[in-house]
């Protein structure tokens, strides 16, 4: 499969947060419903972050205009995962349950495998991984990027309910030239900060951003990197590997080496004051006790049919 993106042009968007609707509705992600569990922040973003029932948010930022044509700037963004090309939640990730699509080159996640250690959590540039809590279990919850409807040819739940087009999703290349047409437009009607985002950054994101005022002001990181951290991964997870595989093989060694092996066990005779070898009956020792058990109750212990086992000896 092609490699696939989806372009977020903020200058297209209105911020009606269907998309963050339609990813819970697909998702199967529940909303708190109780009373008062809503609490109104004082801004029409909602929730404040992404958690763990909440894979997207479209975010509010309000500043006074640069432009004199109006007295506010309304900032809208879209924060959810970014599917790093050079992603490091899948880097660090112990058990697989972060892996990357390199056909998509989408981020995908197995909750099943997730073995909740968080690591993902802590290296992730852009602060996106949370997770969900059932029972005594936690586990990783992030966009996925709708592998289950990519792969019947349909578009992510968020880009399909999209009215205005403010996100399309197709082959990366062609959300590139997309996004490049409307910089130019945006570039043309006086808005000197608009850029896109993610080109090469993380080594080149799948989700492809048209900042109409740029990434500052829309609170993206500048220069997104991942921690030192992640590079010693990617040096012990093979070093790992390979002392696993030769404890296997030694541990195999020594089995097979071990095979017919049988340890000379010794026993006390109190009659004779003798060490004797259980296996051969030859004396190895004369007065020197290194056994409780007689030989009559060794013998009786490794009787076939149990006798001596809690058993009588009779």
């Amino acid at each position: 499969m092609t490699e696939m993106a989806i372009l977020y042009d903020t200058s297209l968007c209105t911020n009606c947060k269907g998309c963050q609707v339609a990813c819970k509705v697909w998702n199967n992600l529940p909303s708190p419903i109780g009373t008062n569990e809503n609490k109104f922040s004082g801004s029409l973003q909602n929730p404040a972050d992404l958690n763990g029932n909440t894979r997207l948010i479209q975010t509010f930022q309000e500043r006074d205009a640069v432009r004199g044509q109006k007295p506010v700037d309304w900032i809208f963004n879209r924060r959810s995962c970014q599917h790093c090309t050079e992603a490091p939640c899948a880097t660090v990730c112990p058990a697989g349950a972060i892996t990357k699509d390199e056909d998509t080159g989408f981020v995908h996640v197995d909750d099943s495998k997730c073995v909740g250690c968080h690591y993902c959590e802590g290296v992730c540039p852009f602060d996106v991984p949370r997770y969900r809590t059932e029972g005594i279990r936690d586990y990783v919850n992030k966009c996925t990027g709708c592998p289950d409807r990519v792969a019947q040819g349909m578009d992510p739940a968020c880009v399909s309910t999209c009215q205005p087009n403010a996100l399309r999703f197709g082959p990366r290349d062609e959300m590139l030239e997309l996004a490049q047409e409307r910089l130019e437009i945006l570039k043309g009607r006086g808005y000197e900060d608009a850029e896109i985002y993610g080109v090469n950054e993380m080594g080149g994101l799948h989700v492809i951003s048209v900042l109409k005022y740029g990434r500052e002001a829309t609170g993206l990181p500048a220069n997104p990197s991942a921690p030192a951290t992640v590079g010693m991964t990617r040096v012990m997870k093979p070093i790992t590997g390979v002392v696993t595989g030769l404890t296997v093989v030694g541990l195999a060694a020594m089995f097979a080496l071990g095979v017919g092996y049988k340890r000379d066990k010794l026993v006390y005779n109190p009659e004779t004051e003798d060490t004797v070898s259980l296996i051969t009956g030859d004396v190895v020792k004369h007065g020197d006790a290194q056994d409780e058990k007689s030989i009559k109750e060794h013998i009786l212990e490794n009787h076939p049919f149990g006798i001596g086992k809690g058993g009588s000896d009779e």
